[in-house]
Formats: C-alpha cells, structure tokens, sequence
C-alpha cells in the first residue's frame, strides 16, 4: 500500500497535466531538453505564459531544471508523466 504522501504527490502530478499547453511543453520535452525561449519560439506565447506553466510542471515533479550558463534546460522526470503521455515503458 502506498503511503499518503506518494497519493499527494501523484495528485499534485494528475493536477498539473490537463492544460492543453502544459501538455503540449511535457511532450516537447520528451523528445528533447530546452529551455524557456525554445519552448516559446515552438508554442508562440508569452515567455510569461511559458514560464508560470513551467514553474507549476516543476512545483508537481513533472519537470526538472538544468542550469546552463544563463540558461536553465528543463526535462521531464516523472516516470508517472511518461506513461500517462504514452512514452514510458
């Protein structure tokens, strides 16, 4: 039986999955790291926009960030998140 914080966790996760854009960034980010600007130039919207959706992916453990230089790469490390999007194995 799982412990109620890996339900919280898992509820935080399915929480921040159902936007349309939130999506569209996780699948992007399954097929390749980027970072802010790239996924702004491929979804043409605000990097406001880009980096609220971005902040809420991280905060449910969907993502993690990689500082770069300047820069911070994002991929995506849920395992949970990779099978609900049907690239998990």
């Amino acid at each position: 039986m799982w412990s109620p914080d890996k339900y919280e966790k898992i509820s935080r996760l399915l929480k921040a999955l159902p936007h349309p854009v939130r999506l569209k960034i996780v699948e992007g980010l399954l097929k390749d790291e980027c970072n802010v600007s790239q996924i702004q130039r491929k979804l043409v919207l605000p990097q406001s926009t880009i980096s609220q959706h971005l902040r809420i992916l991280k905060d449910a453990g969907i993502i993690k960030g990689r500082r770069e230089r300047t820069k911070v790469c994002y991929k995506v490390v849920s395992t949970i998140a990779r099978r609900i999007m049907g690239l998990g194995k």
